[in-house]
């Protein structure tokens, strides 16, 4: 039953996902309008044919900014995993592997970012500098690296006195060898769960980081930059808010449903 369960939910996922990424990948050769196009007579208008999710207070298509803004959206949560899984797997996998002062040192260091909130942290970093798209996924890929480093060492240290890696090294394999080849495809599976876990994380802080207004800037719109946005309209324009909010709900469903079949 309970694998069954886990069958269903990660179809539902699948489906779920899959309308979100071709809303997106439709999104990058058309888009009903212009989504940064302003027409005065149509400020706040309603749901229609000619615009399914209505338009917001300047007039702009809300339907072309969403598939617009999940995009901007989706990117900073991918490149922000990246960057977070490509070093914490490097300092991860160095610490886990070698061990001795090297590791003591980066693992206080680990220790000491994931103390602090990984919002706060890109805060502090997007502080230092002007806020845009990029600083932003700067900021949120360094706050996430600890996490990752922390799950790749562990799993280095399960490893690395299996038998499997005691036959690579008197075969006469290098340690980097021993590493990559042969350790770190053993732990994808927990890597991989821990990375859809991550991408969700990115996403929420995407969006909140924009709500706020120091992640994605004007005029780029992002899910969470759209809800800010409708903050003064909610009760008379309630869609300008709720369609930016339930498309950023079900990318977050979607890849939660697919993350619970992997663990």
């Amino acid at each position: 039953m309970k694998r069954k369960k886990k069958n269903l939910n990660f179809h539902i996922g699948l489906v779920i996902s899959g309308i979100m990424l071709l809303m997106i990948l439709v999104g990058l050769f058309y888009t009903p309008y212009n989504p940064e196009a302003m027409d005065s007579t149509l400020k706040n208008a309603g749901i229609s044919l000619a615009h399914p999710f209505g338009c917001d207070n300047f007039g702009r298509d809300i339907l072309s900014r969403i598939m617009v803004g999940s995009r901007t959206t989706v990117i900073v949560g991918l490149a922000t995993v990246v960057i977070g899984t490509f070093f914490g797997i490097i300092i991860g996998a160095f610490t886990g592997y070698f061990g001795g002062l090297a590791d003591e040192i980066l693992m206080r260091i680990m220790d000491a970012l994931l103390a602090f909130p990984s919002i706060l942290l890109a805060l502090v970093i997007i502080g230092l500098f002007n806020p845009s798209t990029w600083n932003l996924i700067m900021a949120l890929g360094i706050a996430f690296i600890p996490s990752f480093a922390r799950i790749v060492r562990s799993e280095f240290l399960k490893c690395k006195n299996m038998d499997y890696v005691t036959a690579a090294k008197l075969n006469g394999a290098g340690d980097l060898r021993v590493m990559f080849v042969h350790i770190l495809p053993n732990t994808i599976k927990v890597l991989s769960s821990s990375i859809l876990i991550g991408f969700n994380n990115a996403v929420l802080a995407e969006a909140g980081m924009s709500f706020l207004g120091i992640g994605v800037m004007p005029p780029d719109p992002s899910l969470g930059r759209m809800m800010s946005e409708a903050q003064s309209y909610i009760f008379s324009n309630p869609g300008f808010a709720i369609f930016p909010g339930v498309v950023l709900i079900l990318i977050i469903l979607g890849i939660s449903l697919i993350g619970s079949y992997l663990e």
